[in-house]
Protein backbone atom coordinates (compact mmCIF):
# COMPACT_ATOMS: atom_id res chain seq x y z
CA UNK A 1 0.00 0.00 0.00
CA UNK A 2 1.42 3.25 -0.61
CA UNK A 3 2.72 5.89 2.02
CA UNK A 4 -0.08 8.99 0.64
CA UNK A 5 -2.65 5.77 1.29
CA UNK A 6 -1.74 5.10 5.06
CA UNK A 7 -1.14 8.59 5.56
CA UNK A 8 -4.90 9.10 4.89
CA UNK A 9 -6.03 6.04 6.47
CA UNK A 10 -4.29 7.25 9.59
CA UNK A 11 -5.96 10.47 9.45
CA UNK A 12 -9.19 8.72 8.56
CA UNK A 13 -8.66 6.86 12.23
CA UNK A 14 -8.31 10.02 13.90
CA UNK A 15 -11.27 11.61 11.86
CA UNK A 16 -13.88 8.68 12.77
CA UNK A 17 -12.84 8.28 16.46
CA UNK A 18 -13.85 12.17 17.10
CA UNK A 19 -16.62 11.76 15.38
CA UNK A 20 -17.88 8.71 17.38
CA UNK A 21 -18.05 6.66 14.61
CA UNK A 22 -17.73 3.22 16.33
CA UNK A 23 -18.87 1.13 12.92
CA UNK A 24 -16.31 3.35 10.50
CA UNK A 25 -13.60 3.13 13.25
CA UNK A 26 -13.84 -0.15 13.38
CA UNK A 27 -13.91 -0.84 9.71
CA UNK A 28 -10.37 0.45 9.96
CA UNK A 29 -9.27 -2.32 12.02
CA UNK A 30 -7.70 -6.21 10.96
CA UNK A 31 -9.82 -8.69 12.15
CA UNK A 32 -6.61 -9.82 14.10
CA UNK A 33 -6.16 -6.36 15.99
CA UNK A 34 -4.00 -6.13 19.01
CA UNK A 35 -3.62 -2.54 20.20
CA UNK A 36 -1.63 -1.98 23.57
CA UNK A 37 -2.18 0.88 25.45
CA UNK A 38 0.29 1.93 28.45
CA UNK A 39 -0.76 0.17 31.79
CA UNK A 40 -3.40 -1.58 30.24
CA UNK A 41 -3.57 -5.73 28.67
CA UNK A 42 -3.38 -5.98 25.20
CA UNK A 43 -6.90 -5.87 23.24
CA UNK A 44 -7.13 -8.53 20.95
CA UNK A 45 -9.82 -8.60 18.43
CA UNK A 46 -12.59 -6.74 16.52
CA UNK A 47 -14.93 -7.69 19.33
CA UNK A 48 -12.86 -6.81 22.36
CA UNK A 49 -11.70 -4.07 20.35
CA UNK A 50 -15.41 -2.83 20.02
CA UNK A 51 -16.08 -3.64 23.53
CA UNK A 52 -12.90 -1.03 24.57
CA UNK A 53 -14.57 1.62 22.26
CA UNK A 54 -18.52 1.52 23.77
CA UNK A 55 -17.61 0.69 27.43
CA UNK A 56 -13.94 1.03 28.68
CA UNK A 57 -12.57 3.91 26.86
CA UNK A 58 -12.76 6.84 29.90
CA UNK A 59 -13.59 9.86 27.08
CA UNK A 60 -16.59 11.44 26.48
CA UNK A 61 -15.97 13.87 23.58
CA UNK A 62 -12.54 15.80 21.73
CA UNK A 63 -10.93 16.19 19.24
CA UNK A 64 -7.24 15.07 17.98
CA UNK A 65 -4.62 17.61 16.73
CA UNK A 66 -2.16 15.75 14.54
CA UNK A 67 1.39 17.11 14.48
CA UNK A 68 3.66 14.75 12.88
CA UNK A 69 2.36 11.66 10.61
CA UNK A 70 5.41 9.46 9.53
CA UNK A 71 5.24 6.49 7.13
CA UNK A 72 7.66 3.71 6.52
CA UNK A 73 6.63 0.62 4.94
CA UNK A 74 3.48 -0.43 6.44
CA UNK A 75 4.05 1.41 9.38
CA UNK A 76 2.70 4.91 10.81
CA UNK A 77 3.65 6.61 13.66
CA UNK A 78 1.85 10.05 14.95
CA UNK A 79 2.21 12.14 17.19
CA UNK A 80 -0.35 14.93 18.76
CA UNK A 81 -2.44 16.04 21.23
CA UNK A 82 -6.24 15.51 22.24
CA UNK A 83 -8.30 17.84 24.11
CA UNK A 84 -11.46 16.89 25.47
CA UNK A 85 -13.76 15.87 28.14
CA UNK A 86 -13.85 12.55 30.20
CA UNK A 87 -17.01 10.42 31.16
CA UNK A 88 -16.62 12.12 34.46
CA UNK A 89 -16.72 15.80 33.19
CA UNK A 90 -13.20 16.45 33.93
CA UNK A 91 -11.43 18.28 31.33
CA UNK A 92 -8.17 16.65 29.66
CA UNK A 93 -5.66 17.92 27.34
CA UNK A 94 -2.78 15.22 27.03
CA UNK A 95 0.36 15.07 24.16
CA UNK A 96 0.48 11.21 22.30
CA UNK A 97 2.25 9.14 20.39
CA UNK A 98 0.69 6.25 18.46
CA UNK A 99 1.86 3.77 16.16
CA UNK A 100 -0.24 1.90 13.47
CA UNK A 101 1.14 -1.29 11.87
CA UNK A 102 -0.78 -1.82 8.45
CA UNK A 103 -1.36 -5.74 6.83
CA UNK A 104 -3.69 -5.75 4.46
CA UNK A 105 -4.67 -2.13 4.25
CA UNK A 106 -5.53 -2.69 7.76
CA UNK A 107 -4.71 -1.52 11.11
CA UNK A 108 -2.96 -4.50 12.62
CA UNK A 109 -0.98 -3.53 15.50
CA UNK A 110 -1.62 -0.32 16.95
CA UNK A 111 0.49 0.79 20.15
CA UNK A 112 -0.21 4.02 22.21
CA UNK A 113 1.56 6.21 24.40
CA UNK A 114 0.80 9.26 26.31
CA UNK A 115 3.78 11.67 27.33
CA UNK A 116 0.97 13.75 29.71
CA UNK A 117 -1.20 12.46 33.47
CA UNK A 118 -4.46 10.36 31.36
CA UNK A 119 -6.34 8.95 33.44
Amino acid sequence: MAADDLRSKAYLYYQRVDAGDLEGLLALFHPEVVYERGGRPPIHGLDALRQFYIGERIVREGRHELERVLVEGPHVAVRGRFRGVLKSGEPVDVRFADFHHFRDGLIWRRYSYFMDRFV
